[in-house]
């Protein structure tokens, strides 16, 4: 029996992975029946994925992008916070291999009238459903979801946790630039504290061998983290790479990453203004100048220009902003194959983990 996917908790504001990750012996035993996090895939599975959406890329790019290959299958993204690109690239990822893509949004579905979480889980399994894609604000809903029902789940972001297509589509871009990934300087800049996507994005370009450094307000930043320092194995991040300043962390880089800044960390205190953030952290032409020259300019949207990116730079020469949105679809593609593929369904329950 395969081995359910680690969890990463946050207890206060200290941020850890815990659970014992798969050999990779185990994980190659049986195909993998969700996609909820990326803490316990071995780098040749990550692997097997990006090759995986290079031909899906291939086919996305046609005059016409239809492939039977999901024919008969039943997906149903399940959004329960709002989203443009994740769920319109699960959509269309889906369409494009032939399966039948239905949408729920929580306002249109009886969550407003005051159903559970496990009742909505429990009509949708009753549909007989292949996949189940899945944002929810509470971190672990996914792995809630995905043990009450025989679908694959894909965790398309839950709360502050986890974001894994999006880490896969950020490492398929980059590869696809630079190559291998291993000694690559990855800077990411922004909201570390909060970002799902922050988490993943670490945890993917570190099990690429890539070395990941990240600069923030000491706000954004868990209590335990001291900029100037690395992170030992024991925090789950060995070898994070905490810069004292945004221009440390850049100087020299392949990739840059900006996240997005939420407004509300301005409400709750944790900036004194935007203005100040941009003025600090924002990456900017000047900035950019630091990093490997031909560096990567990266942010996973939706920007806030002015704030955490300047326009000038997000829609540069530099740039691959639109490039990872059209990945997105690509890298969604292979994900969708990788757990709904004929003879790898689990919807009639074979080597359901409850």
């Amino acid at each position: 029996m395969a081995k359910p996917l680690t969890t990463s908790t946050r207890t206060g504001r200290t941020v850890t992975r815990t659970g014992t990750a798969t050999n990779q012996a185990d994980m190659m035993a049986e195909p993998r029946r969700h996609l909820l996090d990326l803490d316990d895939l071995a780098a040749s599975e990550i692997e097997g994925l990006l090759n995986s959406a290079e031909g899906m890329r291939e086919i996305a790019g046609r005059d016409i992008r239809k492939t039977p290959a999901l024919r008969g299958k039943t997906i149903i993204t399940l959004f329960f916070e709002n989203s443009t690109r994740t769920r319109v690239s699960f959509e269309q990822a889906g369409k494009i291999l032939g399966a039948d893509v239905i949408n729920v949004t929580a306002s249109a579905s009886s969550v407003s009238k005051g159903e559970s979480l496990l009742n909505t889980v429990k009509t949708l399994q009753a549909m007989q459903i292949d996949a189940l894609v899945v944002r929810h604000p509470h971190s672990g809903a996914p792995y809630f979801i995905a043990n009450h029902t025989d679908a694959a789940v894909i965790n398309a972001g839950d709360g502050t946790h986890a974001h894994p297509t999006q880490a896969l589509l950020d490492l398929f871009t980059v590869r696809k630039h630079i190559g291998d990934l291993a000694g690559k300087k990855i800077a990411i800049v922004g909201d570390i504290l909060y970002s799902r996507v922050a988490r993943s994005d670490i945890i993917a370009f570190q099990k690429m061998g890539a070395e990941v450094v990240v600069s923030c307000p000491n706000t954004l930043l868990p209590d335990e983290w001291e900029p100037g320092s690395t992170l030992g194995d024991e925090t789950g991040f060995g070898g994070l790479q905490l810069a004292r300043t945004v221009d440390e962390a850049v100087e020299g880089a392949d990739v840059v990453m900006a996240l997005r800044i939420q407004q509300e960390r301005q409400d709750a205190g944790h900036l004194p203004s935007l203005r100040e953030y941009s003025e600090r952290w924002g990456i900017n032409a000047r900035r950019m100048a630091m990093a490997k020259e031909g560096a990567l300019l990266m942010h996973p949207g939706p920007m806030n220009e002015g704030v955490e990116i300047a326009s000038d730079v997000a829609h540069g020469a530099q740039s691959v902003i639109e490039e990872q949105v059209r990945n997105g679809v690509a890298v969604r593609m292979a994900v969708l194959y990788a757990l709904c593929a004929p003879g790898r369904s689990s919807r009639n329950g074979a080597g359901n983990e409850k």
